[in-house]
């Protein structure tokens, strides 16, 4: 049984409808600090991240505490969005996030399902650094809530999660915020 630190990434410097892939912004900074600040007095646990920058930054001050950088894991990356353009982004996540997963197409009931493999073939206690929608996804597959959105994690929100076996179960909501799609 692995234990499962999911944390959202800190605050970017802008949102979904208007950069691809922002920066953390100063709080972000600072956010991630925390973490850093909250796990590096315990002994090191296996770290992964998503690929994408906000995600990356965020590990960034924990890994410098504990000497070793988070491994890249595409698995808990972002929801990929059909498109690029910004505003059709925003629009698209908007609708998503209103819906249930059984309403969505099949590529995105695989990235769910991928979300879901990725942390349940975690061996041991981890530290994770995610998004939203795919800590999102997490929850709801292990307490079999069908919504998209079960949950609102604020940024560098710490939520707890154990692997058994095939499955997910949840140990601890992290802390709730509202969230805006921009």
């Amino acid at each position: 049984m692995a234990k499962l630190y999911l944390i959202r990434h800190g605050e970017a410097a802008s949102g979904w409808g208007e950069d691809l892939d922002p920066p953390l912004s100063d709080l972000g900074k600072s956010q991630a600090q925390g973490i850093a600040k909250r796990f590096g007095a315990i002994e090191p646990l296996q770290m992964i991240t998503s690929p994408i920058r906000r995600a990356l930054e965020t590990s960034l001050p924990l890994a410098k505490s504990w000497g070793f950088d988070a491994t890249v894991e595409p698995g808990v990356g972002e929801i990929p969005s059909p498109t690029e353009s910004l505003e059709g982004r925003a629009d698209w996540l908007r609708g998503v996030m209103a819906g249930t997963w059984g309403e969505q197409d099949a590529a995105l009931q695989s990235w769910r399902a991928n979300v879901v493999r990725a942390l349940t073939d975690l061996p041991k206690d981890t530290v994770i650094f995610s998004h939203f929608i795919a800590i999102n996804a997490a929850v709801g597959a292990a307490t079999a809530d069908d919504r998209v959105v079960n949950f609102r994690p604020d940024n560098c929100s710490i939520t707890i999660m154990q692997s058994v076996m095939d499955e997910l179960r949840l140990v601890q909501h992290g802390a709730e915020a509202e969230t805006r799609v921009n």
